[in-house]
């Protein structure tokens, strides 16, 4: 069986430490070990600062995603809807022109274009300073 020694602490660390050996470990004993183990195994000192606590880390990543999801929301609305806009109105067809089906309309406006209009010819007129055609 092993033997037992003494150590000396304060009472308010004496109570700290029973309180937390009582909810970990089964006896003092075993949470001293692993305690002295864990800052061993690690190299590590127990005066030094492991870094950003669970709740900076978290909140940084939150910061981090926020950002990301800005630069998607922005891409999307700057470079892929109008670029899917762009792509859509290329391969839309525009229906044929429904060409007219009476030939009597385009015999009239062929006939309107051979003929110059009446305000043209008084016009050559006066330029020729001569009534005739």
């Amino acid at each position: 069986m092993d033997s037992f020694i003494g150590i000396r602490f304060k009472k308010e660390t004496a109570k700290r430490f029973q309180e937390f050996s009582k909810t970990h470990f089964k006896s003092h004993t075993e949470a001293l070990d692993t305690i002295l183990d864990f800052f061993f195994y690690n190299e590590i000192s127990p005066k030094e600062k492991l870094g950003p606590t669970g709740r900076t880390i978290e909140a940084s990543i939150k910061k981090r995603i926020n950002a990301v999801i800005a630069i998607i929301r922005d891409m999307e609305k700057c470079q892929t809807k109008p670029t899917v806009a762009m792509l859509e109105s290329l391969f839309q067809t525009e229906e044929p022109k429904t060409k007219p089906l009476i030939l009597e309309k385009k015999i009239i406006e062929e006939k309107n274009e051979v003929c110059p209009p009446a305000g043209r010819a008084s016009f050559r007129e006066k330029l020729n300073g001569s009534n005739e055609l």
